[in-house]
C-alpha cells in the first residue's frame, strides 16, 4: 500500500507574528520556519503503518520554493521514502492546493493519503476535503485513531459530542488530529541522511492545474490590546461595573 502525505512550511508555532506596517500581510522575512505540526503528524502515522508492515512506501510532497525542501527533508529524516517538491514561486490556496494533491494522485496511485487536518498559518482545514471531492474518495477528518486492513481503514474522530468511528474503503483520504500519536524525535544522523537523498522536484506549470487564488486578501491588522483588569472592592462594586459596560 501507497501513502501519500502532503506537508506545509508555515511559520513555527513557537513564533508570534506580526502583521506589516503597511497591513498587506503577516511579516515573516525572518521568522522560523518549520513543517506544519497536523502535517508532522500524519507523516508519524505513515511511517508507523511502514514499520508495521502496512505500508510499502511513504511519500511526502510540499509546494513552494526550493527553501521548501527543509520539510520535505524532516519527512525523509522520520523515515519517508520519497520525496517530491512542486515548485511554484506563489503560495497555493487550499483549492489549487487540492489540484495539485489531484494530480499526484492520478500520478503516483497511492490507496491512501494522510494529510494534516489544518495549517497553523490559515487553519483553513479545507485541502483534504476538497482532494477527496476531486479524486471521489470517502473521508475522514479529525482522526484520532487509525486501522488499516483488508482494504479498509477504521478511523476514530473527535466530534462536538465525542468520538466516532467510520470504516472507509480504500482509496481514503484522512485528515490527522493531534490526538493521532507523538512525533518521533528525530535525530541528527536521520537528518544528515535525509540531507543526501534526491528530491524531484516538479514545475506546478507542469502539472496543468488551475491554480488561480479564488479569495483576496484585503487587510491584516494585529488584534486590538486587550484592557488592564480592574479590582473591586465588593460585589456590588462588580455589578455595577458590569452594568456600566453593558455586560449585564
Amino acid at each position: 500500500m501507497k501513502v501519500l502525505v502532503p506537508v506545509k512550511r508555515v511559520v513555527d508555532y513557537n513564533i508570534k507574528v506580526r502583521a506589516k506596517t503597511d497591513g498587506s500581510d503577516v511579516d515573516i522575512a525572518s521568522a522560523k520556519m518549520s513543517i506544519n505540526p497536523f502535517d508532522e503528524h500524519a507523516v508519524e502515522e505513515a511511517v508507523r503503518l511502514k514499520e508495521a508492515g502496512i505500508a510499502s512506501e511513504v511519500i511526502v510532497v510540499t509546494s513552494g520554493a526550493a527553501n521548501s525542501q527543509d520539510v520535505l527533508r524532516h519527512a525523509l529524516a522520520m523515515g519517508a521514502d520519497r520525496a517530491i517538491l512542486v515548485e511554484t514561486q506563489t503560495p497555493l490556496q487550499a483549492l489549487a492546493s487540492a489540484k495539485v494533491l489531484h494530480a499526484l494522485v492520478n500520478k503516483e496511485q497511492p490507496q491512501l493519503v494522510l494529510i494534516g487536518k489544518q495549517a497553523i498559518d490559515d487553519d483553513a482545514a479545507e485541502t483534504g476535503q476538497m482532494l477527496a471531492a476531486l479524486w471521489q474518495v470517502g473521508q475522514a477528518t479529525f482522526a484520532s485513531s487509525i486501522a488499516i486492513a483488508n482494504h479498509q481503514a477504521t478511523v476514530t474522530r473527535e466530534i462536538d459530542g465525542g468520538q466516532e468511528t467510520l470504516v472507509l474503503s480504500l482509496p481514503a483520504v484522512i485528515t490527522a488530529d493531534l490526538r493521532l500519536n507523538d512525533p518521533r524525535y528525530v535525530k541528527l544522523p536521520n537528518l544528515m541522511q535525509a540531507k543526501k537523498k534526491p528530491i524531484e522536484t516538479i514545475a506546478l506549470a507542469d502539472l496543468n492545474v488551475d491554480a488561480n487564488p479564488r479569495l483576496q486578501l484585503l487587510k491584516v491588522a494585529e488584534p486590538p490590546a486587550r484592557a488592564a483588569g480592574v479590582m473591586v472592592n465588593s460585589v456590588t462594586e462588580l455589578v455595577a461595573k458590569l452594568h456600566a459596560a453593558k455586560v449585564l
